[in-house]
């Protein structure tokens, strides 16, 4: 019996949409439970060189929580290609302005850095309140 290798055209056909609450969730096992929907480890057809995930919703990405005083002392950078061009943010101040980043900036760097990997974040779906896939019918994660 020979090792079993999913191929494009078949992984197309099996997408399911996942609702995944973040609501008082740690950042960093949340995004660990997304990136592996993302990349299809939870299915038996998983292939490591296709991309066989499912599409994830997020909700609540601004009830997240930070451990370890990370609040404070997490520092997001970001250059504007410009001489003396470093911004920086805190956790908190990037969780306050922009907390969907903070969930997408987490799963990104789980994920391959390939096409793929680009391929599977855009299935990344994320919103501080509500979403608007209600007719994509997305099932709760347990």
């Amino acid at each position: 019996m020979g090792t079993f290798f999913q191929t494009v055209e078949k992984a197309q056909s099996t997408r399911n949409w996942v609702l995944v609450d973040a609501a008082d969730k740690v950042v960093g096992r949340l995004a660990s439970e997304v990136a592996g929907l993302l990349r299809g480890k939870h299915k038996a057809e998983y292939t490591p060189h296709v991309d066989t995930g499912d599409f994830v919703v997020v909700i609540n990405a601004a009830k997240v929580k930070f451990t370890g005083g990370k609040d404070g002392k997490k520092i997001y950078y970001k250059h504007t290609e410009f001489v003396g061009g470093m911004k920086t943010k805190t956790a908190g101040q990037m969780l306050a302005s922009k907390p969907e980043d903070v969930i997408k900036l987490a799963v990104s760097g789980m994920l391959p850095k390939s096409a793929l990997g680009k391929q599977q974040i855009s299935k990344l779906k994320i919103y501080a309140t509500e979403h608007p896939h209600k007719a994509q019918q997305p099932k709760a994660k347990q």
